[in-house]
């Protein structure tokens, strides 16, 4: 295969990862859910070959598990694995809106003015979605803010690591609850970052992951 095959290839592969990832997240592929290979090229209108390729990429990610001699299922989330995630994204979480702060108050990258807005514009749409019951959206937005406030950190390894982490956090939002509290955590981080407070914006961004992870525990178990 030559170079240019081998990056369409690839390309496709990666077209396939993202297509199948979204459909788990926003719950058209549920939990335990049986995937086929050639339905899902079929619904994704491709080939079988990236397909599995994406496939296999998502078993060793931890999204979809092996069925002996009949395919993949979608991975139930177990508890250990929503405690894992926090543990690992909590201090992350934090250490990004810290980041961010500091580098607003010491005048921001380029770009930072308008990074800056489009975090704001994450707050009014997860607003809107809520007030319009559409949860799907509401998810959107607000992984788009904890994706801005690491934009605006401007760590590229805290950005690479954070990236490992974005799909697993876009699940778990999509299935617990999005209490209106939270919404104003957001608000209240946000006030920090832009006024460059960084010690404030750590805190308001630590009680925001605890009560989310108390509140993706309740959804999904029963208790936190």
């Amino acid at each position: 295969m030559t170079e240019t095959g081998r990056t369409g290839a690839a390309s496709l592969s990666a077209r396939a990862r993202e297509a199948v990832l979204q459909r788990i997240v926003d719950r058209r592929y549920a939990q335990g859910a049986r995937l086929v290979e050639r339905e899902v090229a079929e619904e994704l209108g491709m080939s079988r070959v990236p397909v599995r390729e994406a496939l296999r990429a998502l078993v060793a990610e931890g999204l979809l598990e092996l069925l002996p001699h009949s395919g993949v299922r979608v991975r139930r989330l177990e508890r250990a694995d929503v405690e894992h995630l926090y543990e690992v994204w909590e201090p992350l979480a934090v250490q990004a809106s810290r980041l961010a702060a500091r580098a607003l108050a010491a005048g921001g990258a380029a770009g930072s003015t308008e990074r800056l807005g489009a975090l704001e514009t994450t707050l009014r749409q997860a607003e809107s979605a809520a007030a319009a019951g559409e949860g799907t959206r509401e998810v959107a937005a607000h992984t788009a803010f904890h994706e801005g406030v690491v934009e605006l950190a401007g760590n590229p390894l805290l950005a690479r690591t954070m990236e490992q982490l974005s799909w697993q956090l876009r699940l778990l939002f999509g299935l617990r609850e999005e209490p209106a509290h939270m919404r104003a955590q957001h608000a209240e981080m946000f006030r920090h970052i832009a006024a460059g407070d960084a010690e404030a914006a750590a805190a308001s961004t630590l009680l925001h992951v605890r009560d989310s992870r108390a509140v993706a525990l309740r959804s999904l178990f029963g208790n936190a």
